[in-house]
């Protein structure tokens, strides 16, 4: 079944989550930050040796609706970038304050798509966990 561990290789599993808070703040305790205008992400290094994703996106940008489709946006772009990055780290992604702000005037996700669409999202990611892992690697 050659078709079957394709497939798997796309899953975002349980293993594959920070889910706890504990989780969530090891991650940002490492201090390995970078931004750009449209998402703050931490990295740190993990034992799994498979890359985690924990998504957190504040009150500030939005209703719950809103919050759940950011979410969602967040979680598919690294579900399609997983192979692209380096395993054996656990990402952290949050919506930038400046987005965040934008979002919060959005009435609607409508608006909110205006400003944010899947593509920019992925390369937006990708370019991150990129620099993210590279400051890891500078003493």
């Amino acid at each position: 079944m050659v078709y079957g561990e394709i497939l798997k290789q796309f899953f975002f599993s349980k293993k594959k989550r920070l889910v706890s808070n504990k989780q969530f703040k090891a991650v940002m305790a490492r201090n390995v930050r970078v931004s750009n205008g449209t998402l703050v992400l931490y990295v740190a290094e993990n034992d799994c040796g498979c890359p985690r994703l924990g998504v957190s996106v504040g009150k500030n940008c939005g209703g719950a609706v809103q919050r759940n489709w950011l979410k969602r946006l967040l979680r598919e772009a690294f579900r399609q970038s997983q192979r692209d990055i380096s395993p054996g780290f656990d990402y952290l992604l949050m919506i930038s304050h400046q987005l965040s702000k934008k979002l919060n005037k959005s009435a609607n996700s409508k608006e909110a798509a205006e400003h944010l669409d899947f593509e920019q999202v992925k390369a937006s990611f990708l370019a991150l966990a990129e620099a993210a892992i590279e400051k890891t690697r500078v003493p």
